[in-house]
C-alpha cells in the first residue's frame, strides 16, 4: 500500500491494527498552524474504550511479535529506517505546520529520531545473556533479557517525531508491542509515523496510536495490561505520570523539566560562547528541554559577552517557520505566547534589567502568529522567578557570579539537572567541571550536549523520575526484564531429594 502525505487530513484520529481507527465524536481540540494563529485541523480525544481498543490491539499482537528472532525484528526497522529517509521531509513539513520551528530544524528533529531507529536496528547484539556451563551439579545457568509487554509512550509538543523514536523502535526491537501518546498540540506526526511502520512491514497492533488529552494519559497509567510507561514534559506531569504508574504496578521513566545553564570563563572564546548562546537560547524559539536558558557569566567577561549576545539576537530573523532564512518560528499556542510574556513581566518587576525584549512582535503578513521575539535579561538572581522556573520560550538570562567555583555552587542548587554546558579553554577548568556538576548531560564548550542515539538521554534532580534514561543500553534496560534459568539434564538412576543449594 503506497503512502501519499502532502497534506495533513482534516481531522486527527487513533490509529489501532495498522489503520485509521476515527473518534467515537464524543471530543476534539484544535489544531493550530502557530505561524499563522489560526485552526489548522482537529484532533480526536481518546475515550477510556478507544484506549482500551488499543491497548486491546497490541496485547494480542506482543506475543508473536516477541516470538520473531530478534533479527527478523531488526530488518522491520531497517526497512522503517529507510522509509523515514525518504519521507523526511514530509515529516519534517508537518511538525514545521503545527509546531512552528522552522524547517530545517524539523529536518534535524527527523534526523535524530531517525538515529534511534539506526541504533533499534543493532540491538540483538544487546539481546544477549550470559552463560555458565558447571555452576555445580551439573547445572547451568544462563541469562537472557525478556520482552515486558505492552509499553506506553506519553510525548511533548516540542518534539512530536524524534521523542517517540526515543522510545517505540527500542521498545518494539526488544519484542514489546507499544502505544503513542502524542501531543494533542501536533499529532499529524504521529500517524504518518504509524503509516511508515506499516509500510515497512510492522504486523498489526504492534504499533498503535491514541490521540488525547489527560482521559487517555490516565487511562494508560491505570490499565493493567500496560507495563511500562514513558513519558517526556514538565515536572509536575512527571511526577504525577511517575507516581500513578508506580502505584499502578508499572515500570516508568518520566523526564521532567529543566534550567540549562551554560557558564562562561574569563578565558572562553566569546565569539563561540555567543553564538553557542544564540543557537542554544533561541533555537526552536527556546521550546527545547536542552535550551540554555541561564547565561552565567564567571568574572569580568560579563559586559561584553552581554554585549555581543545582545548583538547577534537583534539581526534574528523570526518568521514563518517555512520561509527562506527563518532564525526562529514562532511559539506553539496563544497560550504558550501569553505565559512566556507574562514570565518577561515578572523578570522586570522583579529588578532585572530587560536588554531586549521580544514582546509585541508581528510579522508581515503572519500577524495573528504566535510569536515572541528573542528577550535577554542581564543581573538576574537566584529567587526571581524568571531564574527558578523553566519558562520555555526565547527567553535568556545572565547571572554574573565572580569565581568559577560560585558557578558550580550556583548550578548545584538549583532544582532541574537536566543539562549543563561550560565554555573554557583550560583543560583542568573543564575536567573540574565534569566531575564536580550535578546534572545528567554535560557540555564543554558544547551548547546542547544531546546524547548520540547509542549511549543514553536523562538529568538528575527535579528532570527524571525513575531509574533509566532514554534510548541506548539504559533503553534497552528499560524495555526487556532480566530472566536467569538454570538447567540441568537427568543421568542414569536418582540420587534423592536435595536439601542444599547447589554448590561446587
Amino acid at each position: 500500500m503506497g503512502i501519499h502525505w502532502t497534506t495533513a487530513p482534516a481531522r486527527v484520529s487513533h490509529w489501532i491494527d495498522n489503520e485509521i481507527h476515527q473518534g467515537g465524536g464524543e471530543g476534539s481540540s484544535p489544531v493550530f498552524d502557530p505561524a499563522l494563529g489560526r485552526v489548522a485541523r482537529a484532533v480526536d480525544l481518546a475515550t477510556q474504550a478507544e484506549v482500551d481498543a488499543a491497548v486491546a490491539s497490541a496485547v494480542r499482537a506482543q506475543a508473536s511479535w516477541a516470538e520473531h528472532a530478534p533479527q527478523r525484528r531488526a530488518r522491520v526497522l531497517f526497512r522503517m529506517k529507510a522509509l523515514v529517509e525518504q519521507y523526511a521531509d514530509d515529516l519534517a513539513r508537518l511538525i514545521t505546520r503545527e509546531h512552528g520551528k522552522t524547517f530545517p530544524d524539523a529536518q534535524g528533529e527527523v534526523q535524530r529520531g531517525l538515529e534511534v531507529i539506526e541504533f533499534a536496528c543493532g540491538i540483538p547484539q544487546l539481546l544477549k545473556g550470559q552463560h555458565s556451563a558447571e555452576v555445580g551439579g551439573g547445572i547451568a545457568n544462563w541469562s537472557q533479557r525478556m520482552p515486558i509487554g505492552v509499553a506506553a509512550g506519553i510525548t511533548p509538543f516540542n518534539f512530536p517525531f524524534m521523542v517517540p523514536m526515543w522510545m517505540a523502535p527500542v521498545a518494539i526491537a526488544c519484542g514489546n508491542a507499544f502505544i503513542l501518546k502524542p501531543s494533542e498540540r501536533d499529532p499529524s506526526p504521529s500517524l504518518l509515523t504509524a503509516e511508515l511502520f506499516r509500510e515497512a512491514g510492522l504486523p498489526a497492533g504492534v504499533f498503535n496510536v491514541v490521540q488525547g488529552d489527560r482521559t487517555a494519559v490516565d487511562a494508560l497509567l491505570a490499565h493493567p495490561d500496560v507495563a511500562a510507561v514513558s513519558f517526556v514534559g514538565s515536572t509536575p506531569i512527571a511526577r504525577h505520570i511517575h507516581e500513578t504508574a508506580a502505584r499502578h504496578g508499572k515500570r516508568v521513566q518520566a523526564l521532567g523539566g529543566a534550567k540549562n545553564h551554560m557558564v562562561v570563563m574569563p578565558d572562553a572564546d566569546l565569539d563561540q560562547a555567543a553564538d553557542g548562546l544564540i543557537g542554544a537560547a533561541y533555537g526552536s524559539a527556546g521550546e527545547r528541554c536542552m535550551a540554555i536558558s541561564v547565561a552565567v557569566a564567571v568574572g569580568s567577561i560579563a559586559d561584553e559577552l552581554v554585549a555581543r549576545v545582545k548583538a547577534r539576537a537583534q539581526v534574528l530573523r523570526v518568521d514563518d517557520g517555512e520561509a527562506p532564512g527563518a532564525d526562529m518560528g514562532p511559539v506553539v499556542t496563544a497560550e504558550a505566547k501569553a505565559r512566556i510574556e507574562a514570565y518577561i513581566a515578572a523578570g522586570v518587576e522583579a529588578g532585572a534589567e530587560l536588554v531586549l525584549d521580544g514582546r509585541g512582535l508581528t510579522v508581515p503578513g503572519r500577524e495573528h502568529g504566535f510569536f515572541v521575539g528573542p528577550t535577554l535579561f542581564d543581573h538576574v538572581c537566584p529567587g526571581m522567578k524568571i531564574y527558578d522556573e523553566e519558562i520555555f520560550g526565547p527567553v535568556l538570562c545572565v547571572v554574573r557570579v565572580p569565581t568559577f567555583a560560585d558557578a558550580v555552587a550556583l548550578i548545584n542548587a538549583h532544582a532541574f539537572g537536566n543539562g549543563v554546558a561550560c565554555y573554557t579553554r583550560d583543560g583542568r577548568t573543564a575536567q573540574a567541571f565534569a566531575n564536580r556538576i550535578q546534572v545528567g548531560m554535560v557540555g564543554i564548550n558544547v551548547p546542547i550536549p544531546v546524547p548520540m542515539a547509542w549511549h543514553s538521554f536523562g538529568g538528575w534532580k527535579q528532570s527524571l523520575f525513575g531509574d533509566h534514561h532514554a534510548y541506548g543500553e539504559e533503553g534497552v534496560r528499560f524495555y526487556t526484564r532480566y530472566k536467569s534459568i538454570m538447567q540441568r539434564w537427568p543421568d542414569s538412576g536418582s540420587k534423592g531429594p536435595e536439601f542444599v543449594m547447589p554448590v561446587n
